[in-house]
């Protein structure tokens, strides 16, 4: 579950990003006049469904697994593009759309030349996710209840979070949740932290896993973090993963790729991997092998979403 989101990527120069200051590499939340200024700003872009939490059910349709993804949209023309795309790579969607308020959410990507991304994302609908949005008979019937950090810590879907969890817990479903992005970890870390207890996987890049522990060093995070979870994933980019569980710590190196087009939507792909993994008790090292192939699948072109099978990519790799 999440926020359904259609991003707007565009190549842009570093000079750019500064002169619209925002800090390279992170995810502001803008309002409307905001977005169409920075809109303005850009060059020619590329407009595709995204969204955190749907694009990890979109690579877990790609391997395979049946996904239902949860997310509110308006009834509007990006909703009615984002429902047919999420839908069309095998995402069950069902969540009704809502018919006034703000319109279906938009992400500002800006693409730099090292492909590192800046966001600025307009969250619109989403951000109107309520507890009667969430299908409880869905989440009992699921392996894994999988929420991104975005729709943790805020008042309007808050208690959509807790009726989802409150849902897993009791029906045995594992609860699997992600940091999302480190300057959203600064803003509500005590939110996320108190979410800690009731997480079964938790995912997060080395930042994120940082500003979650409150420690300027990785191993004591990890260390921090792993006491609170029964599975840690921290992603640390082109030196890929470490997964720490009950049996032990594991460290995989990231796949080689010939070029890296755009990190866009690399962490979500990874927990897709990771969950596919985890959900077909393939262990954690298969799993996190399966995390950094989505990802290099990921960031080898423009976008968020898969362009090739990653089910046929992890038969090749001989991991399923």
């Amino acid at each position: 579950m999440g926020h359904p989101i259609v991003d707007v990527l565009a190549p842009t120069e570093d000079e750019v990003v500064a002169r619209l200051g925002l800090a390279k590499g992170t995810m502001t939340l803008v309002d409307d006049e905001t977005s169409a200024i920075i809109y303005g700003a850009l060059g020619p872009a590329t407009e595709v469904s995204g969204g955190s939490a749907a694009n990890t059910a979109a690579c877990l349709a790609s391997l395979g697994a049946p996904v239902q993804f949860v997310g509110k949209i308006h009834d509007d023309g990006l909703g009615k593009v984002f429902a047919h795309d999420i839908e069309a790579i095998g995402v069950r969607y069902e969540t009704r759309p809502a018919i006034d308020g703000p319109g279906t959410g938009r992400c500002l990507v800006m693409v730099t030349p090292d492909a590192e991304k800046t966001m600025c994302t307009n969250l619109g609908a989403g951000e109107t996710l309520q507890p009667s949005d969430i299908d409880v008979a869905a989440v009992a019937s699921a392996k894994v209840l999988y929420i991104e950090g975005y729709l943790c810590g805020k008042p309007e879907t808050t208690p959509a979070v807790e009726r989802a969890i409150s849902a897993a817990r009791a029906s045995g479903t594992l609860v699997a949740l992600s940091g999302s992005d480190p300057a959203w970890v600064g803003l509500v870390r005590d939110a996320l932290w108190g979410l800690l207890d009731r997480t079964d996987i938790l995912f997060a890049n080395e930042q994120e896993a940082l500003g979650l522990a409150a420690t300027d060093d990785l191993d004591e995070a990890v260390r921090i973090l792993a006491k609170k979870c029964p599975t840690l994933a921290v992603t640390l980019g082109s030196k890929g993963c470490i997964v720490v569980d009950s049996s032990g710590s594991v460290a995989v190196p990231a796949e080689s790729v010939e070029h890296v087009i755009d990190t866009t939507g690399a962490g979500d792909s990874f927990a897709a991997g990771f969950l596919y993994g985890s959900i077909n008790d393939l262990g954690p090292q298969v799993s996190a092998r399966l995390g950094v192939l989505a990802a290099s699948e990921m960031i080898s072109h423009l976008g968020a979403r898969p362009l090739t099978s990653l089910a046929d990519l992890a038969r090749t790799a001989g991991l399923i």
